[in-house]
């Protein structure tokens, strides 16, 4: 016999039952459970952040107690040690807290609200322009001050400070550098005990060009010599020169058939420097005459000799001309030191007729000099001691591009 299996009552039929009325008390119903339980949690979770809050604030007051006693404390034992820490921790929260107080705005440019292409073209330029009339007196006040009116920033401005700047030499802190100076090689020049002759020479067989710019060299110069070299070497040249009572010696080097170095030795003892040469103009490239160039001994100037080894430099260069200028031939010459290239110009100075204002008439010739290395003694290259060399590779030696050794 089979058995019958009875059908177990199904909810659809149980749901039947309920009318539509009662269905939608109990959607209700529901609801009310849902939002009342969710608004106890949100009252718990601000409940719980309250006493969070609160238990943070008593156990911040609690520390700063803390912190005042032990500072008390500190204060009346005497350790200084631990009453600068102490400080030191109250300015560090007194400056959180002014930085928890600062805020920050942001810019609005009044140019994005306006839609009109005219009037926002119209308020550009009036912007514009208030700015320049403001960057315009600005200039005015610097200039007023005494300051340059365009204070813009170059390389040689924002160079790194190198330890053996020399501000002012006849400040106390130099005393030891000008009892140096007074026992260097050129302290003897300085204290006017000789007269400076200079002899020049080149390379063998040297070209025109080269020819004509040691010609020009000795018009700079005064009491200076020019000759061949019929093939001696430079320590020969040395020994005849100091036979011969020459101060110093400057030979001209050439490559590709064009001045591209320039060798200053000191006689008797020393120092030689090396020097690169470069962007040689004679006195006929920049259309002058060398019959412009009087004889009068010239000014020298030389500027921006700021490092230990740039002085050493400037003193070299300044000990081939004549101590006492003659101001009647209104000659000047001028080594200019910037960022380690010293620029070479002569000028001649002329007064206009009311005597206020003064121009310039370069005379030539123009060059540009690169210190490659500073020998101590006579030109030695095998056994030669170099107080300052730099090699080949530029970037070897240069570690920024701030940093200047002159």
């Amino acid at each position: 016999m089979k058995k019958k299996l009875q059908k177990k009552p199904d909810e659809s039929d149980s749901d039947s039952s309920f009318d539509a009325d009662e269905a939608a008390d109990l959607e209700d119903t529901t609801d009310q459970d849902e939002l009342s339980a969710t608004s106890k949690v949100s009252t718990d979770t601000k409940k719980s952040t309250t006493q969070n809050q609160n238990s943070c604030e008593e156990y911040a007051a609690m520390n700063d107690g803390d912190e005042a006693a032990d500072h008390k404390e500190h204060k009346g034992n005497g350790d200084d040690a631990n009453d600068d820490d102490s400080g030191d921790d109250v300015e560090q929260d007194t400056d959180d807290e002014e930085g928890d107080k600062e805020v920050r705005m942001p810019v609005i440019n009044p140019l994005a609200f306006i839609r009109n292409k005219d009037m926002r073209m119209a308020l550009y330029k009036k912007m514009k322009k208030e700015k320049r009339k403001k960057k315009m007196q600005e200039r005015r006040a610097r200039r007023k001050a005494g300051k340059p009116a365009n204070p813009g920033h170059t390389i040689e401005s924002l160079r790194e400070k190198d330890q053996t700047t020399i501000t002012n030499l006849d400040d106390s802190d130099n005393e030891e550098l000008r009892r140096e100076l007074q026992v260097d090689d050129f302290s003897s020049y300085f204290e006017r005990s000789y007269e400076p002759k200079v002899l020049i020479t080149y390379a063998d067989n040297p070209v025109t060009k080269t020819r004509k710019f040691g010609l020009e060299l000795s018009r700079i110069f005064p009491n200076a010599l020019v000759k061949i070299r019929n093939r001696s070497s430079v320590k020969n040249i040395c020994k005849s020169g100091i036979r011969e009572e020459y101060t110093d010696v400057v030979i001209i080097n050439e490559d590709r058939r064009k001045p591209n170095g320039l060798l200053v030795i000191h006689l008797p003892n020393g120092p030689t420097a090396h020097f690169k040469l470069s962007n040689v103009k004679l006195t006929t490239d920049i259309k002058r005459n060398h019959k412009e160039i009087t004889k009068h001994r010239p000014e020298v100037i030389l500027t921006n000799f700021t490092t230990r080894l740039g002085l050493t430099v400037g003193r070299m260069l300044g000990a081939l001309f004549h101590h006492d200028p003659e101001f009647k031939g209104r000659r000047a010459v001028t080594f200019h030191n910037q960022r380690d290239y010293i620029f070479f110009r002569h000028h001649r100075y002329e007064f206009t007729k009311e005597g206020k204002r003064v121009n310039l008439r370069e005379l030539g010739p123009r060059f540009t000099l690169k210190l490659r290395s500073l020998q101590e003694g006579l030109f030695d290259s095998k056994t030669g001691d170099y107080a300052w060399i730099i090699t080949n590779k530029r970037h070897t030696m240069e570690s920024s591009r701030r940093r200047f050794f002159l």
